[in-house]
């Protein structure tokens, strides 16, 4: 249990590094440079220590390029453009909604049924994001707004479904393709890394880079591709051995908490009442979603076993 409260503070911590980020470099600059980084780290390792298995196929390039563009660039990219005038915590709160998009992804791409309580779980989750929403950030302003939301909260659950998606198809060259985890996830992020520094070449201001202050800028980088790309995920791997898929889920809603207890300190972001209001909401619809899927899960099981 340590563990799993130290890897989604560590999660937390990530959002509030990357605010203080950009107050020193552009966003697009600031995503490939530490995506190409870390990329080839991973590419690296997996080449000395697991030569035998660092090998591409041609016809998986297009699935491998997918994924550099869903789950490295796209994601990245609008979450950082939107963490420019979101709160930390906010960008974290959005990104917590994650399992309900996921589930509204499976039934628009894949045809998969959504239960009575999976549907009314998702209606009380998007209710539950409405008082947040409805807080104009500061930023807000300068981002503009279509209809009810801002663009800046629109990049970023935009971010949010590209990532979805983006694991959906890590998930197929894993298990499906074979792939080692450690190479797709370099491959990914070594093709995002690169389209978003493309990105920053063609509308960043390079003078001679976009960054302002060059030592804080490598510190926060680096720490970004310790904590996050090393750390994170690699941890969350080795928790999922030892506790459930859904109980790692419901525990992953305490880091927009986290981000808002370090967004607090670190960046003197003021937190109001109604974050607490959209998190005990969403929290609700949480518990239903995945109270049905265990029940669907122990059904399935059932009848597998009445078979044998």
């Amino acid at each position: 249990m340590p563990l799993t409260i130290l890897l989604y503070a560590l999660f937390a911590s990530v959002f509030t590094i990357s605010k203080t980020a950009l107050e020193y470099s552009q966003p697009f600059f600031l995503v490939g440079t530490r995506m190409v980084i870390a990329g080839s780290i991973l590419l690296a390792y997996q080449y000395i220590f697991y030569r035998s298995s660092f090998s591409i196929k041609s016809s998986d390039f297009w699935k491998l390029l997918q994924l550099g563009i869903f789950c490295i660039y796209l994601t990245n990219a609008l979450e950082f453009w939107g963490l420019q005038y979101l709160s930390s915590f906010k960008t974290c709160f959005i990104y917590s909604l994650s399992p309900f998009f996921s589930a509204l992804l499976c039934y628009m791409l894949f045809g998969e049924k959504l239960s009575i309580v999976k549907w009314l779980s998702l209606c009380i989750g998007f209710l539950g994001f409405i008082p947040l929403l409805a807080q104009q950030s500061t930023g807000d302003d300068f981002a503009g707004a279509f209809l009810f939301f801002s663009w800046a909260e629109l990049a970023v659950m935009l971010g949010a479904l590209s990532s979805v998606y983006g694991w959906i198809l890590l998930k197929q060259l894993v298990h499906e393709k074979g792939y080692p985890p450690t190479m797709a996830n370099g491959i990914g992020m070594l093709l995002g890394g690169i389209m978003s520094l493309g990105h920053s070449l063609a509308v960043e201001n390079w003078t001679p880079t976009p960054v302002s202050e060059t030592i804080p800028f490598l510190e926060c980088t680096m720490f970004l591709i310790l904590v996050s790309n090393l750390i994170c995920y690699n941890l969350y791997g080795y928790l999922l051995k030892h506790y459930s898929a859904t109980f790692m889920s419901l525990a992953g809603f305490t880091t927009p908490f986290f981000t808002a207890l370090f967004g607090w300190i670190f960046l003197n972001e003021t937190v109001t009442w109604p974050f607490y209001v959209s998190g005990v909401i969403v929290f609700f619809g949480l518990i239903l979603f995945y109270q049905e899927e265990l029940k669907q899960a122990y059904k399935v099981n059932y009848a597998t076993s009445k078979i044998e």
